[in-house]
């Protein structure tokens, strides 16, 4: 029962964006559209997972003097599994995404969920800390592509639900991030509380 109170905590009460304010490149940078939002928030929950799976088996083998570059190594190798599937199979998003993929080895959630509880917690633990924080990311990231998109284009997902002549240019740029991003987090942390 506990391991599902680590996996329910990334969604609000600790969620990696709205609350703790981590990976905020990313989470500005491609949340543009939804679709790019989820992409790569999944991509991102994906690396989280594997390399929560990988620490927590090979935590006891790894010297304390090298444990963090081992991390990333670690995470890094994911993070080009993932890579090379996009470019593959989503060539689309992996366009969309670009430079914001690679970045995915430097996030702090991932560096910090495998430094702070993959590294002292069990494998199990681990895959549900991993997954709860990943899709809460993800679903930080599509809320706030979904905003961003609604407001700048009166579309979600692609799908128009104004007319075309609807759309506040300023979502569509980079303050329209900040803005979305600050109103999000103050009506998500409004809930929280109540």
């Amino acid at each position: 029962m506990n391991q599902w109170k680590n996996f329910s905590k990334g969604f609000f009460k600790d969620n990696p964006v709205f609350v703790m304010l981590l990976g905020m490149c990313p989470t500005l940078g491609v949340t543009s559209s939804a679709i790019n939002g989820l992409g790569m928030g999944l991509a991102t929950t994906f690396v989280l997972v594997m390399s929560n799976i990988v620490v927590a088996l090979v935590k006891d083998f790894i010297p304390e003097k090298v444990r963090i570059p081992s991390f990333i190594v670690i995470i890094a190798s994911f993070v080009t599994v993932v890579e090379m599937v996009m470019q593959a199979y989503l060539p689309a998003l992996f366009e969309a995404l670009g430079l914001f993929i690679p970045l995915i080895v430097v996030n702090c959630l991932v560096l910090g969920r495998a430094e702070a509880f993959a590294s002292k917690n069990t494998l199990g633990s681990s895959v549900v800390d991993g997954l709860g924080m990943g899709l809460g990311f993800s679903m930080a990231l599509t809320m706030l592509g979904a905003v961003r998109e609604l407001f700048g284009s009166g579309k979600i997902f692609g799908l128009s639900l104004f007319s075309e002549s609807y759309g506040m240019l300023i979502f569509v740029l980079a303050p329209g991030a900040f803005i979305a991003l600050g109103y999000l987090t103050a009506f998500i942390n409004k809930v929280r509380k109540a």
